[in-house]
Formats: C-alpha cells, sequence, structure tokens
C-alpha cells in the first residue's frame, strides 16, 4: 500500500481519469499495479505474483522499482520495455532461489489511444453508448519471471480510448472472489457492474464496482488479493 500511486499525482494526469482499489488477503499483498507518467505519455500497469504474503510482495516491490527506473530513462517501445523488465526480474529470482512469477500488463495511453502489452486477465472496455469490449491478452505475454528471453512472446494490441470510454483492469481476485454458495463474481458480473456505473466519474465506478463485489462476497473469507484499476477518458 506504502508504494500505490497517491491521489494528487493521479489527479495531475491530463484527460483521462483514474482511481485504483487495492485490498490485500494478508498483511502483505503480491498484486501490483502502478501509474508511471512522463510528459504526455502516461503508463499503467497491472499484475499478480503467485501466492500472496511476504515473498510475494518482495517480488512485487521489485517490479514496481524496475518499472519506474525504465519509464523514468524514457520508456521506450511497450515491447522493449517487457522484455527488459522480464530479464531483471528473471535474475532477481533466479538469484533469490524463488519459485515465484507473475502475470503483468501495461496500457500506454497517448493521443486516445492506448497500446496493450503483456499476459494478465481481460481487459473490459465499455464504451460511451454502453457497448462492452472484453480484449484477451493470453498472446500478447508471457509470466514474467520464467523465462529469461519472453521477447518472442510479447506483442500489443492497439485500442481507441476516446471521450467517456471507460477500461477496466483487474486481478484475479476481483472475478474469483466467492460468494457464500461458493459461487464466483466472474468476469460476466464485473463487465455488467462497470456498465451499470459507467455514468460516473472513475471513482464513482470504482467504489459501484467494489460495492457490488461485496454484497457479492458477503461474509465469505477474502482469499486473494482484490485489485481493481479503473479509467475514464474525460
Amino acid at each position: 500500500m506504502m508504494v500505490l500511486p497517491k491521489t494528487n499525482e493521479l489527479n495531475s494526469i491530463p484527460r483521462i481519469e483514474i482511481a485504483g482499489y487495492m485490498e490485500p488477503a494478508e498483511e502483505v499483498g503480491g498484486d501490483y499495479y502502478d501509474v508511471l507518467q512522463d510528459g504526455s505519455r502516461v503508463k499503467v500497469g497491472i499484475g499478480d505474483v503467485t501466492g500472496h504474503g511476504l515473498e510475494s510482495g518482495v517480488l512485487m516491490l521489485m517490479v514496481q522499482s524496475v518499472a519506474r527506473a525504465l519509464q523514468e530513462k524514457g520508456g521506450g517501445d511497450p515491447k522493449d520495455f517487457l522484455e527488459v523488465l522480464n530479464r531483471a526480474i528473471y535474475k532477481n529470482i533466479e538469484r533469490t532461489s524463488s519459485d515465484k512469477h507473475l502475470s503483468l500488463a501495461f496500457l500506454d495511453y497517448e493521443r486516445d489511444h492506448v497500446t496493450l502489452s503483456g499476459q494478465h486477465e481481460e481487459v473490459i472496455v465499455v464504451r460511451r453508448d454502453g457497448d462492452v469490449e472484453r480484449i484477451n491478452t493470453m498472446d500478447l505475454g508471457f509470466p514474467i519471471g520464467l523465462e529469461r528471453d519472453i521477447g518472442p512472446f510479447v506483442a500489443t494490441r492497439e485500442i481507441p480510448f476516446e471521450s467517456g470510454d471507460i477500461i477496466i483492469l483487474h486481478t484475479d481476485g476481483v472475478t474469483e472472489a466467492e460468494g457464500p454458495g461458493g459461487e464466483l463474481f466472474g468476469i460476466d458480473r464485473l463487465s455488467d457492474s462497470a456498465q451499470r456505473h459507467r455514468t460516473g466519474n472513475a471513482d464513482e465506478i470504482k467504489r459501484g464496482i467494489i460495492d457490488d463485489l461485496m454484497a457479492h462476497i458477503g461474509t465469505q473469507k477474502i482469499h486473494d488479493d482484490i485489485t481493481l484499476v479503473v479509467l475514464r477518458h474525460r
């Protein structure tokens, strides 16, 4: 929680509203999200380290630090960004003899479109007119820290992102959250919730989705870190 983007950082980004939510399952979480700004370019990352707890949290902090350093150096091509980040994380994992790795995706925003790269959960896009698009990221990357070179697996996808459009990023702690009867919240409920709350600002959309999620969970124990990021184009 200490390294998450602060509200004043998010409010200073022109043209897009961003609101994030993270609830760790334990004292230290293994989910990652960050918002990195470099002039007019904004990079939003979301990831999920295998497991949760201290070891997963340490790996998440490594990812946050490497991503920040790469962005400060100039960011560059999204594919190169992921390849270099993976090499650094792979070598650190090798040194620590850890069996952890993570799913990780980035959105690069500039001039009314975003470039999506990396393998993570489905990205939900709610258009201004209410149409919902679900974008599979399985062919856009490879788990980070498993192989030294992921270059052949990394790809990008361009997504139009215009005034009134909303993008939802999440970890599987959202879709795999269980209700009292064991039923998962699921991607369909998440998509429906985002569509219903789309008329609000980013923070209102986030709060609406989290309220729906918590109503679904009820008295059930939360078993995994929950992370949700909402982007809304002004």
